[in-house]
């Protein structure tokens, strides 16, 4: 009899552990005195214990211990919760839950698990627990609460706003009105969706609608519009309506809009001038107050293309002008000349008559020539210097001026009286009040042209090739650095990879097409301030024949002198 009763048994085990595997699910039995009498394999899946807690006679009190020792268990809190059940309270919390006849629950099992949890205790005493995961459903459920809140918020601004608004299928019916869309109509929402123009207003106008409908529905293009509409209760409502599409491909929908001008326009029919003039006009411009100005016309201007279109840009010098600021304004003199030497420019600053004086007399003795005086009209006598200024065309400019504007002024100016430029090179027109100035002498020959943008990487720079004892020149960008290439023929160029204009790459190519057939190779150094492989790639790729990495030292030049340049070219510093 043993024998028959235990393969019962092991049919009945059999039986449970499929139907658990068949139904993704975890079954475990307790008899009346807390101790297991089944526990399907699949327990295993949710609860890491050892498996002999399984075995039929464990305590039930034991196995509940042992999953609280793994920390994956029903109801595990967060980690930063302070509230944590002690092993003991939470063992004794759960043995009473299996003594009641019905529990259910969803609880956390670890971080990111969800486990539902169903116990029954049958009459006879014995306890079934059933462990399914319901981490998926749970996400979905999360996600489909979320997307239901976000539909509630999208409902919610819509109605908000005072302008009708309507969204329309591919059918072209209605799917989604807001309030002020109802409110023109005198309907319900209810009444609208689902139906299309041609139930709501007359065939003329539906007719009219559709066809704009199904423009943009099919080309994507925006349609725009002002219009003129009758609202249910008789009142006009002046409209620029505008329609747009939104969606997948296969799945679009059309948006439109209507913006409320009633209050600021009128619908003319004709002005009676003869001119034609008809539609929605503004009543009232100075309703409109002030706000920000997102154009500036000279960053919006585009130099180099109106340079090769022959404009009168080009009669200007290929290099950037010199201008002369005149001001007491400390303020404005830092905004503007910043301004200016960020657009190329070579520009700088003097604050009262004596320093005017000083300078002009400066420029004269090293044969500079200004290109233009930019004046400060609040400038101490400014009638005595705009009557006595003979070495440049004159600006007179009030210093609250947009950078832009003065840009634009600059050019006009240099343009109608353009003046001639000095020999001496840029980079020693810097001039000091502090003492008697030299005469200037002819430039000696240049041995290193840098191409640098950044303004204080330049003063780096010309600090460490002076005290290096190198004859050198600066660029601000890579087109000037190529027109002094050509102009300097220097021993050695240092070539930020990042300027403005023309990048570094581009300007080390356009010197090696110029040496093609010339029999002369300059050294050009590449100077990056990242040696990603990508950018050495592409320097070897523009013929450049070596880089350095930003910041600079004294050292690092060196090095690169000694390298790249003859001996004889290199004089002693100091």
């Amino acid at each position: 009899m043993s024998d028959v009763a235990s393969g019962g048994a092991d049919i009945n085990r059999i039986i449970l552990e499929s139907s658990c595997d068949a139904l993704g699910l975890a079954l475990l039995v307790c008899g009346r005195d807390d101790t297991i009498l089944f526990a399907s394999p699949s327990i295993l899946q949710f609860f890491p214990v050892p498996a002999r807690l399984l075995t039929p006679g464990t305590r039930l009190r034991d196995f509940l211990g042992a999953v609280y020792d793994t920390g994956v268990r029903p109801g595990t809190l967060p980690e930063n919760s302070r509230r944590r059940a002690n092993r003991e309270d939470w063992i004794a919390e759960h043995m009473a839950l299996h003594w009641r006849e019905r529990y259910e629950s969803v609880e956390r099992a670890g971080r990111t698990r969800w486990v539902s949890l169903r116990k029954r205790r049958l009459s006879s005493g014995i306890g079934i627990l059933s462990v399914i995961d319901v981490s998926e459903q749970k996400k979905r459920d999360e996600q489909l609460q979320t997307d239901l809140e976000r539909v509630e918020l999208t409902e919610e601004i819509l109605d908000a706003q005072p302008n009708p608004i309507c969204i329309k299928d591919r059918n072209l019916n209605y799917i989604a009105v807001n309030k002020a869309f109802c409110t023109i109509h005198e309907l319900s929402q209810d009444a609208i969706l689902g139906r299309s123009a041609w139930d709501l207003v007359d065939a003329e106008l539906a007719e009219r609608f559709e066809q704009s409908d199904r423009s943009v529905l099919e080309t994507g293009k925006p349609h725009s519009e002002a219009e003129h509409i009758v609202r249910a209760d008789g009142n006009d409502l002046w409209v620029v309506t505008r329609k747009y599409r939104i969606g997948m491909p296969g799945r679009h929908f059309v948006v439109t809009c209507m913006n409320d001008v009633t209050d600021i326009a009128a619908w003319y029919h004709g002005t009676g001038d003869n001119t034609g003039s008809s539609g929605l006009q503004i009543l009232d411009y100075s309703i409109f107050a002030p706000a920000q100005n997102f154009y500036d016309p000279f960053r919006a201007l585009n130099v180099q293309q109106l340079v090769e279109a022959g404009s009168m840009i080009e009669t200007l010098p290929a290099r950037g002008l010199r201008v002369l600021l005149a001001t007491g304004d400390r303020d404005a003199e830092q905004r503007l000349v910043a301004r200016l030497r960020g657009s190329g420019l070579d520009a700088c600053a003097v604050r009262n008559g004596n320093e005017l004086e000083a300078f002009a007399l400066a420029a004269d003795r090293s044969g500079v020539k200004l290109d233009i005086l930019v004046l400060d009209g609040a400038f101490p006598d400014v009638e005595r210097v705009l009557a006595g200024w003979h070495a440049s065309p004159v600006l007179k400019v009030s210093t609250d001026i947009d950078a832009g504007n003065l840009l634009a002024e600059i050019f006009r100016v240099c343009a109608e009286r353009p003046q001639p430029r000095s020999s001496v090179p840029q980079a020693d027109w810097g001039i000091s009040f502090e003492g008697d100035v030299a005469t200037g002498t002819h430039a000696p020959d240049i041995e290193v042209l840098v191409a640098e943008d950044n303004q204080i990487n330049q003063f780096v720079f010309a600090q460490i090739l002076e005290g290096l004892g190198v004859s050198h020149r600066i660029a601000a960008n890579g087109r000037e650095a190529l027109e002094l290439w050509h102009e300097l023929q220097p021993a050695l160029v240092l070539m930020d990879i990042s300027m403005p204009v023309m990048n570094g790459f581009d300007a080390a190519v356009a010197i090696r097409d110029a040496e093609k057939g010339t029999g002369r190779r300059t050294p050009i150094i590449a100077v990056t301030a990242q040696a990603l492989d990508i950018d050495l790639r592409q320097c070897e790729a523009s013929g450049m024949d070596d880089h350095i990495m930003k910041p600079v030292s004294p050292d690092m030049i060196e090095a690169v002198l000694r390298k790249y340049m003859p001996a004889g070219n290199m004089r002693a510093a100091g």
